[in-house]
């Protein structure tokens, strides 16, 4: 069986939708969300510098642009539904993405458009950014050490862990005093805290501005319930519903990504392959330490394209769309 993944914020680079523009309508597709999202989505994609994509607001609906490109290109125009992507559920067995790269999956499995998704993300992005604004806060990641002991540590300095990635990674967030703190008194068999580039403490209570603000848009948003299996950052469970999914794209804003139990929700499915939409790379990483036997593919430029199909032909099987009384929605 296989799963398509979408990454989330810091897997971008200055650049990297060049290459996707020599394809077929990515052109004139990226035109039109840059008018849906007021986001000169091409302009940054090729053309900005590494300190402009870092922004937040900005950095959201680029990735999930990059994603959808890339599904899109894999999967191919036609048939019915209003993503063109209608023959995913045929051959991708569950569907996921990392923070941001969750509004992606939502797409792949067709509870939100294009269109819908490109809205949601810019708000996201700009609501995200407000919040962090309000207070000095930011992220880093921990290197090192047993899960139960570092998580144990985090709370004694107040820290949250806001990533939990599996394969022994773990992201702190908070303020910076608390960030300092733990630099200066590490949990027991940690290596490095390394700070991380971003703007605040996501995945926190630092960020319930945000959910606020994400609470008053999606009320209108049109959604379908998921075509293939969708699995939540909230704890690895299969959502039934697409306002299911709404509901958790929003409230996930300010609580921790467990990555970790998302790959646990795929072990139990029985993956055998694993395809990372563009820009490819952070999550095949660590599905090669946390999924050992699981073929993996990261979709960085359109020369992999070939590689991911291949990887269809040898591992998809057709999908019925499971019944509601076999997911474990939570």
């Amino acid at each position: 069986m296989l799963v398509l993944v979408a990454p989330g914020q810091g897997a971008q680079k200055p650049g990297f939708l060049t290459p996707w523009l020599d394809l077929p309508g990515v052109s004139e597709r990226l035109t039109w969300w840059s008018a849906v999202s007021g986001l000169d989505l091409i302009h940054y994609g090729t053309k900005a510098d590494e300190e402009e994509i870092r922004d937040t607001a900005v950095a959201q609906p680029l990735l999930v642009a990059a994603g959808l490109v890339a599904a899109h290109a894999l999967f191919g125009e036609g048939g019915e539904g209003a993503t063109g992507l209608a023959e995913l559920p045929n051959r991708i067995g569950a569907v996921a993405g990392h923070s941001v790269g969750e509004i992606t999956a939502a797409v792949a499995s067709g509870v939100l458009t294009d269109e819908a998704a490109m809205v949601l993300v810019r708000r996201r992005g700009l609501a995200m950014a407000e919040a962090a604004s309000r207070s000095e806060t930011g992220m880093a990641a921990i290197l090192g050490g047993e899960r139960d002991d570092v998580v144990a540590h985090l709370d004694k300095h107040g820290l949250t862990p806001a990533n939990v990635n599996g394969a022994g990674q773990i992201v702190a967030a908070g303020t910076a005093e608390q960030l300092a703190a733990l630099a200066e008194d590490k949990p027991e068999g940690v290596r490095r805290v390394v700070p991380l580039k971003v703007a605040g403490a996501f995945h926190t209570d630092h960020m319930a501005p945000a959910v606020a603000a994400l609470e008053a848009l999606v009320a209108g948003v049109p959604v379908a319930d998921p075509r293939t299996r969708y699995v939540s950052n909230r704890d690895g469970g299969v959502v039934a519903t697409g306002a299911g999914v709404i509901e958790r794209l929003v409230a996930q804003v300010s609580n921790p990504v467990r990555w970790d139990l998302c790959m646990e929700t795929f072990q139990e499915l029985g993956v055998t392959g694993l395809i990372e939409v563009a820009p490819g790379g952070t999550l095949t990483g660590i599905a090669k330490r946390a999924l050992p036997g699981v073929t993996n593919v990261a979709l960085k430029t359109p020369d992999d394209l070939a590689t991911a199909r291949a990887l269809i032909e040898e591992h998809a099987v057709p999908v019925d769309t499971p019944a509601e009384e076999e997911l474990r929605e939570a």
